[in-house]
């Protein structure tokens, strides 16, 4: 009997051990103030074979106009929710820019989000940062 209260007694001690260490856990919650980001002018740099790239776009609600490398293009947004959209490019070029590229937005701060994206429908999916210029 006395045994068994011992281990009743271990159990207890880590059950109170690491109910504050859950309650920490579950009090961070990354910032998700998404609707900061559904309109204004951002910049997004990402690096290809060791080369620093910029793109710059404007986004309005429903519309995206980015300029690369001194094209710009125009896509549509679907929103999906307050932190996920789909862009579709307005005039694709080629067969890669007719697929949707699926966004969603991870966390945020006061002048920029982290986001994933990727093809719609495919399970490779990349991460970057953008920044709010205006």
């Amino acid at each position: 009997m006395i045994k068994a209260m011992g281990l009743k007694h271990k159990k207890m001690k880590k059950i109170l051990f690491l109910f504050p260490v859950l309650a920490l856990v579950s009090c961070y919650n990354a910032e998700h103030n998404c609707k900061d980001f559904k309109n204004g002018k951002f910049k997004f740099e990402f690096e290809v074979n060791g080369v620093k790239k910029v793109t710059f776009f404007e986004r309005k609600d429903s519309i995206e106009i980015e300029t690369f490398e001194g094209k710009t293009d125009t896509a549509t947004i679907r929103w999906v929710s307050d932190c996920e959209y789909v862009l579709q490019k307005k005039h694709p070029k080629n067969m890669a820019e007719e697929k949707a590229i699926s966004m969603k937005i991870l966390t945020t701060a006061k002048d920029s989000y982290t986001f994933e994206f990727g093809m719609v429908g495919s399970e490779e999916k990349q991460r970057g940062t953008v920044h709010k210029v205006d």
